[in-house]
């Protein structure tokens, strides 16, 4: 659905000191993300998944779920300990409302890159059961983790990925 009138979602994003999406060009992998191509949040240009590489952790939530609310913090916190290790990249769900989106992010501290799946596009070839799902890529751009459901904490978090990547 179209933004309420008057709404420059890609103003509204920057101004949330929301980062513009990333622009990757590498080759899809076997075992990487589906090569499905997405608008970033407010619509001002599109990202291929499949050419996204890591260490990186996307988070799929929406502004109407409550448990996606709840570990907003645990990814807050994730980013500001990890961020320069470990990218962080937010696809807004089945949300009909991305000026909320938006302001949710914002309100979350979220600072990292938001892409939009208004039509789940991303439910088939990522099997979803639900929101929020974690899933973690490594630097070869491969698909080594997923996690349905919010943490809890940042421990929880952070022995995930640090089990998903090896280290």
């Amino acid at each position: 659905p179209p933004s309420p009138p008057g709404i420059d979602l890609v103003e509204a994003r920057r101004a949330a000191g929301i980062a513009d999406c990333p622009q990757p060009a590498a080759e899809p992998v076997a075992d990487g993300l589906p090569e499905l191509e997405l608008e970033c949040l407010g619509g001002d240009s599109t990202v291929t998944l499949a050419a996204l590489r890591g260490p990186l952790v996307v988070n799929l939530w929406a502004q109407w779920c409550l448990p996606c609310r709840q570990e907003a913090p645990v990814l807050r916190a994730f980013h500001a300990e990890h961020g320069d290790e470990v990218a962080l990249l937010g696809i807004d769900y089945n949300d009909p409302q991305p000026g909320l989106a938006i302001e949710f992010a914002q309100l979350a501290g979220w600072p990292w890159p938001q892409l939009a799946d208004p039509e789940k596009l991303t439910e088939a070839p990522l099997g979803l059961p639900g929101i929020p799902v974690s899933l973690l890529v490594d630097a070869e751009g491969r698909l080594v983790s997923r996690h349905a459901g919010a943490f809890t904490d940042l421990a929880e978090l952070e022995a995930w990925v640090e089990e998903g990547l090896g280290s």
